[in-house]
């Protein structure tokens, strides 16, 4: 998603640090490879590659099917956490801890204060089940776009189409004859309930197979296309957010605020997939403008020894909607790295909390790791 801005004449990168290695990581592969590269797609084999690698260079000791179930927390710090494997649960101890669940899953665990989706009445964003058709004829198909949308509409006027989202959301991918559907919509489920996350994968693969033939069926350039994959897992674009020491709100985000803790910036436009059902509302950021995010709204309440990256920071409705993307989550994890591991090493001596980390220090550190701040 985009993430740069017009400043003087030049388009700026808003977003750095390790956001723009791993993007250069990705590119300098795609060439090895003699695959396509386009400015916002990527091919997400070689990206796991790549964060495999980067992880291990940096001495990351990664643990993979482990599930967090419990938090074991003292005072106002957090011991450890549980983890079920396949060889049974596991105890996992550390100094300081990041959640970076995305549902801030070790947060709510681990007692601290919390809200869930919109202000009025708690409901997210929808959840979409991701796909992608291959065999695709991409020079037809694209000259047939507005038909397809038309038709889109009709169908579902009609009663053939029961996705309630309004138009058919598509993007180019770096492979020949793929597209990527980003189109199933489900709305008014609860992404923190395991019984309606099972439930929005039932009906959302239902509209993946509605979906593929109906264009199949329907628009030319489609008619040998074939269903290449759906995604692992429903995607969630919003669920828990973090009550934190700042609250981070959409005036915030349209009146461009510089925070003199800022640790990443933005200007994703306000995105905001409707709850109920058809719809997405937009407020686009004009050329040169970008909001920061404050270390405060990466600090949850209740546990001193605990960090909180990507959607799930402290943020309403509104600002998660233009925070939850890659680009920025990126940055907000680097942030949250940093920190933690400069509160760890002045932990051995002065035992300082998350929150006592000096914000002049930490973003020395991010710019000197060439983050943009």
């Amino acid at each position: 998603m985009p993430y740069r801005t017009q400043i003087d004449g030049e388009l700026v990168p808003l977003c750095r640090g390790i956001f723009e290695e791993i993007y250069n990581a990705l590119a300098a592969m795609t060439q090895e490879e003699g695959d396509v590269s386009q400015a916002f797609a990527f091919h997400e084999e070689y990206l796991k590659l790549i964060l495999n690698r980067m992880a291990l260079e940096a001495d990351v000791e990664l643990l993979y099917h482990a599930d967090l179930t419990g938090a074991e927390v003292q005072g106002r710090r957090l011991r450890a956490v549980s983890v079920a494997t396949t060889a049974g649960v596991l105890s996992i101890q550390a100094d300081v801890f990041i959640d970076a669940t995305g549902d801030a899953n070790l947060a709510a665990l681990s007692g601290c204060p919390y809200h869930l989706g919109r202000e009025r009445d708690s409901l997210c964003q929808p959840m979409t089940l991701c796909f992608r058709l291959g065999g695709i004829d991409l020079e037809r198909a694209a000259a047939n776009t507005a038909e397809l949308q038309r038709k889109y509409r009709q169908f579902q006027a009609q009663g053939l189409i029961h996705n309630p989202r309004e138009d058919v959301l598509l993007f180019e991918s770096t492979l020949n004859g793929v597209q990527h559907f980003n189109s199933t919509r489900i709305v008014k489920r609860n992404p923190t309930d395991p019984v309606d996350v099972t439930q929005a994968e039932i009906e959302a693969r239902e509209q993946v197979f509605e979906l593929f033939h109906f264009l199949k069926n329907n628009i030319p350039g489609y008619e040998h296309c074939f269903l290449l994959s759906t995604a692992s897992e429903i995607g969630i674009r919003e669920s828990r957010m973090i009550d934190g020491q700042y609250l981070l709100t959409g005036e915030d985000l349209k009146n461009c605020t510089k925070f003199p803790d800022a640790v990443a910036l933005g200007n994703y436009d306000i995105d905001i997939h409707n709850p109920e059902g058809s719809g997405t509302a937009h407020y686009y950021f004009g050329p040169g403008e970008y909001y920061t995010i404050p270390y405060r709204a990466l600090l949850p309440r209740q546990v001193e020894n605990m960090l909180v990256a990507g959607r799930c920071i402290s943020v309403t409705h509104e600002a998660q909607a233009s925070i939850r993307i890659m680009p920025v989550v990126c940055c907000i994890g680097q942030a949250a790295g940093t920190a933690a591991a400069l509160a760890v090493q002045r932990q051995q001596a002065e035992c300082l909390s998350v929150s006592q980390v000096p914000v002049a220090e930490l973003q020395r550190v991010l710019r000197e790791n060439h983050a943009a701040l």
